[in-house]
C-alpha cells in the first residue's frame, strides 16, 4: 500500500495522508474531509480574528509583526488549548506591545485584556484597568537548553516587569501543548477565572453556580470543608450541593471515602466549559 503525504500547514498527520488503494483511499479521504471541516472552523475564526487585529491597530510596529503571522507554537496553543476550552478568541491580543520601566519596547505572545482595548486618535492603544493577563509560549530550545546567560537574564527581567505592573503571567511550555493539552486547558479555565466569573449552565441555584466557578479557579481537588468556608453555608448544605453537581456530571469525586471525599471539576465535560 502506498501513502502520499501532503504538506498542509497546521493539519494533523492523520488528515494529511492519502492511501492509494481502493476502499482504503475512500476511508482516508473521508477522514481527511471530516477532520478538515473541524480544523477549517478554527482556521476561519483565526484568520478573521487576526485580520481584525491588523485592521484595528494603528501601531505600525505591531501591525508589521502581525502581518508576518504568529509563530507555530502560539497558533497551536490557540487551536489546541484556548479555543476548545473558551470557544472563541475574544479579548486576546497577540504581539501586544508594552514598555518596561526603562522605556524599552517589549512584545507579549498573547495578551488577555477582558476589559477591552480603546484605540485613541493618535494611534495609541489603551486598555482599561479591569485586569490584564499575559500568556507566553516558551519553547525548549530558546528557553532552556541553548539559552544564553544574557537572554535568560532578560527573560527574567521581562517577567519581573510584568508582575510588578500587575500582569497575571502564565508561561506555557510548548512541550506541554503537545504532550499535556488537557492540563493546559485546565490552566486556561483557571487563568480566565482569575478575571471574571465564567458562565454556568442555566437551572442551577446560586450555591451550585458559585461552586462551579470556585472549582474552575482551582487546579487541584478541594474538600467539602473548603467549599463550605467559601460559600459560608453549613456542611450539610455543602454536601447536598456537591452531590447534585456530581449527579449532573459537572464535578467528579477525585478521591477519598464517604465524608472525607475530595472533588474537582469534570474537565472533560463540554457542557460545563467556559463560554
Amino acid at each position: 500500500m502506498k501513502a502520499t503525504y501532503f504538506g498542509v500547514k497546521h493539519m494533523p498527520l492523520t488528515c494529511a495522508i492519502r492511501f492509494e488503494s481502493g476502499s482504503s483511499m475512500e476511508a482516508a479521504v473521508f477522514i481527511f474531509r471530516v477532520e478538515g471541516a473541524k480544523m477549517g472552523a478554527f482556521e476561519s475564526l483565526y484568520e478573521d480574528w487576526l485580520r481584525k487585529q491588523i485592521e484595528q491597530d494603528n501601531n505600525p510596529r505591531r501591525r508589521e509583526l502581525l502581518r508576518k503571522g504568529l509563530g507555530h507554537a502560539t497558533v497551536e496553543y490557540l487551536r489546541t488549548c484556548w479555543h476548545p476550552t473558551i470557544g472563541n478568541l475574544d479579548h486576546l491580543y497577540p504581539e501586544w506591545e508594552v514598555r518596561d520601566f526603562s522605556g524599552r519596547l517589549r512584545y507579549l505572545d498573547i495578551a488577555y485584556l477582558p476589559g477591552g482595548v480603546l484605540y485613541l486618535p493618535s494611534g495609541a492603544a489603551y486598555h482599561p484597568a479591569e485586569g490584564k493577563g499575559c500568556v507566553e509560549i516558551q519553547g525548549f530550545r530558546s528557553h532552556a537548553r541553548d539559552i544564553e546567560a544574557a537572554r535568560f537574564k532578560d527573560l527574567c527581567m521581562k517577567q519581573a516587569m510584568l508582575a510588578l505592573d500587575d500582569w497575571l503571567f502564565l508561561p506555557v511550555a510548548y512541550l506541554s501543548i503537545v504532550e499535556d493539552p488537557e492540563l493546559c486547558r485546565q490552566q486556561v479555565l483557571s487563568f480566565v477565572g482569575k478575571f471574571h466569573s465564567t458562565t454556568v449552565p442555566s437551572g442551577l441555584g446560586w450555591a451550585e453556580a458559585e461552586t462551579l466557578r470556585f472549582a474552575r479557579r482551582l487546579l487541584r481537588p478541594f474538600t467539602p470543608g473548603e467549599l463550605a468556608l467559601h460559600l459560608r453555608i453549613s456542611d450539610r448544605h455543602t454536601r447536598r450541593v456537591l452531590h447534585e453537581l456530581v449527579e449532573r456530571s459537572a464535578l467528579v469525586v477525585a478521591g477519598g471515602k464517604q465524608r472525607y471525599r475530595i472533588y474537582q471539576i469534570a474537565w472533560g465535560s463540554r457542557t460545563y466549559r467556559s463560554r
